[in-house]
């Protein structure tokens, strides 16, 4: 697992978690956003209209209303991302990650109104009657033109399309049942494999329907899940009045400087909290990605634009809204930064050699450009000696969530260990998995979310609302990624390769219940990257068809309904 997971590492630092990849993304969106005026803020009262069904007609053809697919998008966004995910940004990158996500969100919601607007516009219709489109359909039909010279992108479509059977599994399937388990193994003590067990079957029971039975579900998920999440959210920060403006400023302090050490935070840099903020609020938000357009090439519509501006409502929901609350709730309950009993993931501990403490100044910066890959520390490497579950002091310190690990116990099953723990270069020997480590260390994802929530009226009982609300969150997301997938499948196989995805699709779903957590969350990092660069490379190459598509609609728009103010 060390070695899958550091060589899984070593891809995203090149792709997903690079500063090159930020820059592209972020610099798609402020690019469209300048180029077509400011759509998300212009055009944003206009796709409210649109989304209550004020301008459709009765022979639009689709599969789906505006409001079906803006859930069934919607249900695949918010996520994981939204609870686990912020928590995730905000433990890597300290409370200015959070503001990058925002930015993100805003420039992302231009770059949905211009994938969707294009994959709408060249959606087709399959042989079972069903409508399908993405980024893959446009790559194959469009015509593409870089300095006059004609470009043939059917290939970009195919490494769109199989890019995007890969994230199915890695943004849809696999962290979001992997969250739901742990939550309610923390939670209720349930045994991973029972969960994922049950959930399977009532995924497949549901993707079996198809698009009609995907939407009918999501959209009353969509509605219920984010009712139940606003209330457990609203219960503590009215519990952290007091500190709700105070963490709404952070976010906004150190945007350029970064976060210093506080408590069990070691601080972190301008770039980390950059990347980690705009990673993750890619991963919430999933602009540029090009998985919503192949949910809203469903929708009922004569023209492509209007669902476009539907998209637009996206990622100000799921990520402005959403995330901002989790954000302030995370940053007012005051847990980010406070180490908490902790069951300790092996992929997430690292032995250092020599003794290093948060209480000294120099040892604080030494950790932090460790963490920060700035100057690695030496890592350990011989044994530790435990006597009755507790480690014997010697000249190392164990390091897990990015903390300095505390009051560290050794189990072989229920009984306390004794004997010598072999390490090498940082790494322990779990010989075979039977060792379990619990203590003291930094929270992160889905766990230190739901800590947040007990800080409130309802204590402990808070935790119960993040379980239920990851599920409904994190079920409803995997619901749509098998439609993502399934389309994918179409493009590449045709409609008969659908049932053997979902069976694949089904099967990773369970196995991914009781896999290792950091592993999932890496992985979902490449795959997202995958499908991201062909779809920002492709809006880019079509942004003047784009226009001249988006002018005419208003021309249309306005000859049709004479008196209607946009």
């Amino acid at each position: 697992m060390y070695t899958l997971n550091q060589y899984l590492e070593l891809i995203d630092q090149q792709i997903g978690g690079s500063f090159w990849f930020v820059l592209l993304l972020l610099g798609t969106g402020l690019f469209f956003t300048l180029y077509m005026g400011f759509p998300q803020i212009r055009y944003f009262k206009h796709a409210l209209k649109i989304v209550r069904g004020k301008y459709d007609r009765d022979t639009d053809e689709g599969d789906t209303t505006h409001f079906q697919a803006l859930a069934t998008a919607l249900s695949g966004t918010v996520g994981t991302g939204n609870i686990a995910g912020v928590a995730l940004a905000i433990h890597l990158g300290g409370p200015a990650a959070l503001f990058w996500m925002i930015v993100t969100a805003f420039l992302g919601m231009t770059t949905k109104f211009v994938e969707v607007t294009l994959s709408h516009k060249y959606r087709e219709k399959t042989t079972d009657g069903t409508m399908a489109g993405g980024p893959m359909y446009y790559m194959k039909k469009a015509n593409f033109q870089l300095f006059g010279i004609k470009l043939n992108l059917k290939w970009m479509a195919i490494v769109f399309a199989v890019a995007t059977v890969i994230s199915s599994f890695g943004t849809g399937s696999m962290p979001q049942i992997n969250t739901i388990a742990s939550s309610m193994f923390s939670t209720f003590g349930l045994n991973k494999v029972l969960v994922g067990a049950v959930l399977s079957v009532l995924l497949a029971l549901v993707i079996i329907g198809g698009i009609r039975r995907i939407a009918k579900v999501t959209e009353k998920l969509v509605p219920a899940m984010a009712i139940i999440y606003f209330i457990g959210a609203i219960l503590v920060l009215s519990y952290n009045y007091d500190q709700v403006i105070p963490s709404i400023v952070s976010v906004f302090a150190d945007v350029f400087s970064g976060t210093a050490a506080a408590g069990g935070f070691l601080g972190a840099g301008f770039i980390f909290a950059f990347n980690r903020g705009v990673n993750r609020g890619l991963f919430s938000n999933e602009a540029g990605q090009g998985s919503a357009p192949i949910a809203h090439a469903s929708a009922k519509a004569h023209e492509p634009v209007s669902e476009g501006m539907v998209a637009i409502l996206e990622p100000f929901i799921d990520t402005i809204v959403i995330c901002f609350l989790t954000g302030v709730v995370l940053l007012s309950s005051g847990v980010w930064n406070e180490k908490h009993e902790n069951v300790f993931q092996l992929a997430d501990l690292e032995v250092l050699e020599g003794n290093y403490s948060e209480t000294r100044e120099q040892d604080v910066k030494k950790l932090y450009a460790h963490l920060s890959s700035q100057k690695k520390l030496p890592l350990f490497t011989g044994g530790i000696e435990v006597n009755n579950g507790i480690l014997l002091l010697g000249d190392y310190t164990l390091l897990h969530a990015r903390s300095v690990a505390e009051e560290v116990r050794v189990f072989t099953g229920i009984e306390p260990y004794s004997g010598t723990i072999n390490v090498r270069k940082g790494r322990l020997d779990d010989q075979g998995g039977t060792l379990k480590m619990e203590g003291l260390s930094l929270l992160h994802s889905a766990p230190l979310t739901a800590v947040a929530f007990t800080k409130s009226i309802v204590g402990d009982f808070g935790k119960y609302i993040i379980s239920l609300g990851l599920l409904l969150f994190a079920f409803s997301t995997s619901i749509s990624w098998s439609y993502y997938g399934d389309r994918a499948m179409i493009f590449l196989f045709g409609s008969k390769s659908v049932i053997w995805y979902r069976f694949a699709y089904v099967a990773g779903f369970f196995i991914a219940a009781f896999t290792d957590t950091t592993i999932i969350w890496t992985f979902s990092g490449i795959a997202i990257a995958l499908m991201t660069l062909p779809n920002l490379i492709g809006i880019l190459l079509l942004r003047k068809e784009l226009k001249e598509t988006v002018a005419q609609y208003w021309v249309d728009f306005k000859n049709e309904w004479k008196d209607e103010n946009p």
